[in-house]
């Protein structure tokens, strides 16, 4: 704040340097200014020259850049990619989780189906398959997700389901297709991305491992494909942390209450994870997309 006001009070000396020429000349007649030299002709007591104004318009740039350039340049953090993760590895390990996924209506609970989820760690690479059961789709949704354990560099993504087929492998150019299975429609994918970023179906995960506090956001960026929405590179967004505690299986658990949302959905949808604090399992997730209400609760 105290450097914005410096900026604001720049910013009217500098209007003083726009003064025009019959202004400059009123000026002068009022005997104010010295016109060979330019030296304001108030003194002080000991009859020293205020400030020379040639001199005043270099230190008022200098001033400019220096407290106002740093603003511009840490107003808004990086976003969080592989070259800037502060993930903690300590919470990964190999792990097998099943969630069931109900839609709610007012009062009502309804089961609409169940999530599996299976993270593997392999020598350089984390596997991530996720498998969706609904109960009224004729056969199960799975994904699957391949990035290095360093960093969390994305290498390969698929997703199958009856809907369409996608494969995507990940490099100095995303290649692969996306099989729309109603037109028969075969996309080939070569994207070319500039910026860092992890896959958009592995930041579930990562947010669990980050450095979870009260108050702490951040931007996420990651890479979708989708033929009929947005393509490439785009952000997910942690809009607020804070520490609660949850009733699960009949016991309070003090837990990491996470609000995100993304450009995937055009941000209208929120996701709420409740993740324990200990352990880093995410115990249940509440998804509100335009008022349509759903929730996903761990099975253990």
């Amino acid at each position: 704040m105290e450097n914005l006001i410096y900026c604001f009070h720049f910013n009217v000396f500098f209007s003083l340097d726009k003064l025009n020429q019959k202004d400059v000349t009123h000026l002068l007649n009022k005997k104010k200014y010295n016109v060979e030299t330019g030296i304001k002709l108030k003194k002080y007591k000991d009859n020293r020259p205020i400030i020379n104004l040639n001199i005043m318009k270099i230190w008022k740039c200098i001033l400019l850049i220096a407290f106002c350039a740093p603003i511009q340049a840490f107003s808004q953090e990086a976003p969080l990619n592989p070259d800037n993760n502060p993930a903690d590895k300590k919470f990964i390990e190999n792990e097998s989780s099943e969630m069931t996924w109900f839609m709610l209506q007012d009062t009502v609970k309804m089961e609409i189906g169940k999530v599996l989820t299976e993270i593997e760690k392999k020598k350089g690479e984390i596997v991530v398959i996720t498998t969706v059961d609904m109960k009224q789709s004729p056969s199960k949704w799975i994904d699957s997700t391949i990035v290095e354990t360093t960093n969390f560099k994305p290498i390969y993504h698929s997703s199958f389901n009856a809907q369409r087929d996608m494969v995507l492998n990940f490099g100095n150019e995303v290649t692969g297709y996306y099989l729309d299975k109603k037109t028969g429609a075969k996309t080939i994918i070569s994207e070319k991305t500039e910026k860092s970023y992890f896959d958009s179906n592995f930041y579930p995960q990562l947010i669990r491992w980050l450095p979870l506090k009260d108050g702490y956001s951040t931007v996420i960026s990651i890479f979708d494909y989708n033929p009929k929405a947005k393509t490439g590179v785009i952000t997910a967004t942690v809009k607020s942390v804070q520490k609660t505690s949850i009733n699960w299986n009949g016991q309070e658990h003090s837990v990491w209450q996470v609000q995100t949302t993304d450009d995937i959905s055009d941000n209208a949808a929120i996701s709420t994870y409740y993740i324990d604090d200990k352990t880093r399992k995410v115990l249940k997730q509440d998804i509100d997309f335009n008022g349509r209400k759903m929730s996903m609760e761990l099975n253990e």
